[in-house]
């Protein structure tokens, strides 16, 4: 049924994107079993780790589900799986895409931030402070620091305690991540935005740290209303897409 897997991209993202193109193609009808491990071992190439960790990724999705000793189960399909990416691009374009998403990173990291500044303990705090000192090391370094910036706030998040709210961020964070790829990425950064930034991202951390929640959410808020700011007034040349590149929410603009 399989071809062998291989190539850069991570082995359990290829597997769970194979099988479930199997399902939403109707290959893989509601109700029927997946092949047993051995055999997507076999037919994948792949080991019995990634196999399982796929399969795992589309129970969590809603796609299958586990039977205790008879194998996995193509799940009805009530409702389609969250997917940002893909209700969001086509007509909308990248540009629009991202700008939506800013909009609700707004109202539910601005109440991750409220959260946390009544919740977080001493280590969380100290973790949100790591986070940004991370950023500054990366950028210092000619980095772009993306990963440390979704690193700062996912840690917000975690000191909620709110599991749904920790992976909602984590989702959203991740579809910027992988969404916004521009042509002359390395040029897109001016000093004096990343400093804004910076600035930024300290307000957030000084309103948490001191337990002030309506300081948090509106310092949160403020950080994402000048994010979409700096990305309106980006050029259309900003938004050409490239397969390679990928810039950083909050520090993007144009090269002058």
């Amino acid at each position: 049924m399989f071809s062998k897997v291989s190539g850069p991209i991570r082995l359990a993202d290829r597997v769970a994107a194979i099988l479930s193109e199997e399902i939403e193609s109707g290959r893989l009808a509601e109700g029927d079993k997946l092949p047993t491990e051995v055999e997507l071992v076999k037919q994948l190439g792949v080991s019995r780790t990634v196999i399982r960790e796929a399969v795992s990724r589309l129970r969590n999705a809603g796609l299958v589900e586990p039977r205790q000793g008879r194998g996995v189960f193509v799940m009805p399909r009530r409702t389609r799986p969250l997917d940002l990416e893909a209700e969001a691009s086509g007509t909308s374009g990248t540009k629009a895409k991202v700008m939506q998403i800013v909009e609700v990173r707004r109202a539910m990291e601005g109440e991750a931030a409220s959260l946390a500044a009544t919740r977080a303990t001493p280590d969380d705090v100290a973790r949100m402070r790591e986070s940004l000192a991370a950023i500054d090391e990366a950028v210092a370094a000619g980095g772009d620091g993306v990963d440390e910036d979704l690193a700062f706030h996912q840690s917000i998040a975690e000191s909620t305690g709110n599991t749904v709210m920790v992976s909602t961020v984590r989702y959203l964070g991740e579809v910027l991540r992988g969404g916004i790829r521009v042509t002359r990425a390395n040029e897109a950064r001016r000093g004096d935005f990343i400093e804004a930034v910076r600035v930024e991202h300290h307000a957030i951390l000084a309103a948490i740290e001191s337990g002030d929640a309506r300081a948090a959410r509106s310092a949160v808020r403020r950080h994402m209303k000048h994010a979409a700011s700096r990305l309106q007034d980006a050029d259309d040349g900003f938004w050409t897409e490239t397969d390679d590149l990928e810039v950083d929410l909050d520090a993007a603009t144009p090269a002058e």
